[in-house]
């Protein structure tokens, strides 16, 4: 490989850092210092940002951190070309789903800025909860994969620990995320946006200019041809992502900062054809480095997540320089957005946005411990993506129901609570049944054979989780409707399960008296559990 030494590689890892540092205290120190500011942006960005901070904080894709150089390239790498467009196209365009239903939910909950506000105004505050946990937890792993996946980039392209750059990159982001919240990260994810362009330019000319292809390896590979796995991908992918973005706070942030519902649209549709190309480009990288005999192709071999950087050993040093630059800042801006994530769904969830805001800084101080941790001893970071995948699946299909206001005004968070917890129980019966024991069933839901197995358990754990998630659902609700028919006519009060939820417009407003009326950011009215 065209390796920088150890000390240009130390320089150029820290003097990043450094200006990472720099550039987030320095736009912090301007700001206000108000907790709303801190914790969203509602309504203050146009579309051009928005498209580059779409593009940098889409999880659901990897993160668009150094985390996409791993995953993108290994599915290609398992599933060929077929997997590759399925995975790109599955990835870019359930954004629209913010572009659609954005505006719905901000109309019915204006005061928000997460997915688990509405869910407290629709379902009540065990929905709200429930949810605001599951969200938590999948922004967590996105957190592990990202803090791994940049330990392994190091590692990779300079042969330098990992773990030093771990503990930076959480300090200098804790630091200026502290100072600056949300509006840190938003203009740090612009940074990040053009980044990832220049990064892909960069890479698809040198890779281009000095990759050799051995094209009697092409057919060979089998990358070209469709396979069973792509074809279960179709269904897969989709359902994984579609649900998963809805638990990203990061996203659900950045639709609420929309100035308009046009600036919404255009900046997702932009973001969308960003994104698709992006992560095409860098998909391919693995089906290169297998054409090219970089990667051996060999299903066991566990070189296949780093194909891309088994790419660089064709480049010179001072390439492996810039794309290490662009690598650390990637991962850093998108690391930041996790973070401020995280905060502003624990904030408003948690303690309704009452909690001083030094708590809430002392918050994103005190998770990073657990991070390094856990990322240390990390699994793959597809596999990471999985497991989060197949939780969303099991809960957002129940819990989406519910902004139908015609058909479904009267399901319940109880519903969804059920609903969701019985999607993931189905996944380990359909798994105890195919297996043929309990122990296998229990491992499907961590998803640890991930995509190479070469059986249907991974495709029947996706089709379980929302099935299974929604015949528990329908099961709750005629239980919840029978018990509650029973008890108004033992006591001889009015049936009401079947009433339709008080419209969020009909809130009580917050009290003049309340010495944070005008920081509250959330209405106090909340729906109905059973």
């Amino acid at each position: 490989m065209g390796q920088p030494s150890a000390a240009a590689s130390n320089a150029i890892i820290y003097v990043t850092y450094g200006l990472f540092l720099i550039l987030g205290t320095g736009i912090a120190w301007k700001m206000s210092k108000s907790k709303g500011t801190f914790l969203a942006g509602n309504g203050t960005q146009k579309a051009l940002p928005l498209a580059f901070n779409f593009v940098a904080a889409d999880q659901s894709v990897g993160v668009l951190g150094s985390a996409i150089l791993f995953s993108y390239p290994e599915l290609a790498t398992i599933a060929g070309v077929q997997g590759l467009v399925i995975y790109a196209l599955s990835s870019s365009l359930p954004l629209f789903a913010f572009a659609y239903l954005g505006p719905l939910i901000r109309k019915r909950c204006p005061e928000g800025f997460v997915l688990t506000e509405w869910t407290r105004q629709r379902y009540g505050i065990p929905c709200a909860l429930f949810l605001s946990f599951m969200t938590l937890v999948t922004l967590f792993l996105y957190m592990v994969a990202e803090l791994s996946a940049i330990g392994q980039v190091v590692g990779a392209l300079t042969g330098l620990d990992g773990l030093p750059v771990m503990i930076v990159q959480c300090a200098i982001t804790t630091i200026y995320t502290s100072l600056g919240g949300f509006k840190i990260s938003f203009l740090t994810d612009v940074v990040q946006g053009v980044m990832v362009v220049c990064l892909i330019f960069i890479a698809t000319i040198t890779i281009g200019v000095k990759t050799e292809i051995d094209t009697s390896l092409i057919k060979p590979s089998g990358l070209l041809e469709p396979s069973t796995l792509g074809w279960q991908l179709l269904y897969i992918l989709p359902i994984c992502i579609l649900t998963n973005d809805f638990f990203l706070s990061t996203l659900w942030l950045r639709t609420f900062a929309s100035r308009t519902d046009k600036d919404l649209w255009i900046g997702v549709t932009v973001a969308v054809v960003i994104i698709c190309i992006i992560l095409t480009l860098v998909g391919c990288t693995g089906l290169i480095a297998t054409w090219s005999g970089a990667f051996s192709g060999d299903p066991e071999d566990p070189n296949r997540s780093i194909s891309f950087f088994l790419l660089l050993n064709q480049l010179p040093a001072w390439v492996v320089g810039i794309v290490l630059v662009m690598v650390v800042s990637l991962s850093t801006a998108a690391f930041d957005s996790i973070q401020s994530a995280m905060v502003s769904t624990a904030s408003n969830d948690l303690f309704r946005n009452r909690l001083n805001i030094w708590y809430i800084r002392a918050m994103v101080v005190l998770i990073m411990i657990p991070t390094i941790v856990i990322a240390l001893k990390a699994p793959s970071i597809l596999q990471i993506y999985l497991i989060s995948d197949l939780v969303s699946a099991a809960v957002i299909p129940v819990l989406v129901l519910g902004l139908s206001d015609r058909f479904f005004y009267w399901w319940r968070g109880f519903e969804v609570v059920v609903g969701g917890l019985g999607g993931i129980f189905t996944v380990f019966l359909f798994g105890t049944v195919y297996y043929g024991n309990a122990k296998e069933g229990g491992r499907l839901i961590l998803i640890e054979q991930g995509l190479t197995s070469g059986d249907w358990a991974v495709f029947g754990a996706f089709v379980a989780a929302p099935v299974g998630g929604m015949l528990w659902a329908f099961a709750a609700s005629f239980l919840r409707i029978g018990v509650q028919w029973i008890l108004a006519k033992k006591r001889g009060t009015r049936f009401d399960a079947l009433d339709k939820p008080v419209p969020a417009a009909e809130s009580a407003p917050v009290s003049d008296s309340d010495p944070e009326s005008d920081e509250a950011l959330v209405s106090k009215k909340t729906g109905k559990f059973f």
